[in-house]
């Protein structure tokens, strides 16, 4: 009825049947885990109304709950390594059951075994749960990891830019194109005059500069 793997290693179908409501699956050198994937294989549905939640038995340590699958939701990812916490107990209302804390199994020197369980429970017994974790597990519990954004990556926010600065620049920028057309030795003045051609190349070319980078060019002298 479950699947379940390890990232990083093969699929387990190796379901360990407790008892009618219990199963579980050990997951060996636990110590290197980081994230689980649950699933639902597809063959045998939940009966109406019960769904499953997901425990994770470490010996000596402790235990807790992940969070559950249904048939609405019949797939889950864990992250375990940042989610157990062996100083924590489980919350009011909330506890692992004794058919994974006492179950057996085999065990290599220097590696720990784990048990992941998955308990059959009424879908109103599983949400009661889950609304007793702890603010900080919550998101674990509902299949959310927490994906920080570096504080590197995140581009500066751009102040926009003053209009009235903005006009200055361009009609500076016009007035130095312009005044190069202005016969040698006359002053430049308020009687001063140029064609429209010189004006419609001047907006051509600024145009052009503009589309191709920007505005960043009335920053230089021109």
């Amino acid at each position: 009825m479950f699947g379940c793997c390890v990232a990083g290693r093969l699929l387990q179908t190796d379901l360990q049947q407790v008892d009618e409501t219990h199963a579980l699956f050990e997951i060996p050198a636990a110590e290197k885990v980081n994230h689980v994937c649950v699933f639902l294989l597809g063959t045998v549905p939940f009966p109406d109304g019960f769904g499953a939640t997901v425990h994770f038995f470490w010996p000596g340590k402790g235990s807790q709950i992940l969070g559950m699958l249904s048939n609405d939701k019949p797939s889950a990812i864990f992250r375990l390594r940042s989610a157990f916490s062996s100083a924590s107990a489980p919350p009011s209302g909330v506890s692992t059951p004794s058919a994974f804390t006492s179950a057996t199994f085999s065990s290599t020197p220097g590696q720990v075994t784990a048990i992941l369980g998955l308990a059959l429970e009424p879908l109103e017994a599983i949400a009661a749960q889950l609304a007793s974790l702890p603010q900080n597990q919550t998101p674990n519990a509902m299949n959310i990891t927490p994906t920080p954004t570096p504080t590197s990556s995140l581009a500066p926010i751009a102040k926009p830019a003053d209009p009235s600065m903005l006009a200055e620049k361009i009609a500076k920028h016009l007035f130095n194109y312009i005044a190069g057309f202005v016969p040698a030795g006359t002053n430049v003045g308020p009687e001063s005059t140029v064609s429209m051609g010189v004006i419609a190349r001047w907006y051509e070319s600024f145009i052009g500069k503009v589309r191709a980078g920007g505005v960043g060019f009335l920053e230089r002298n021109e």
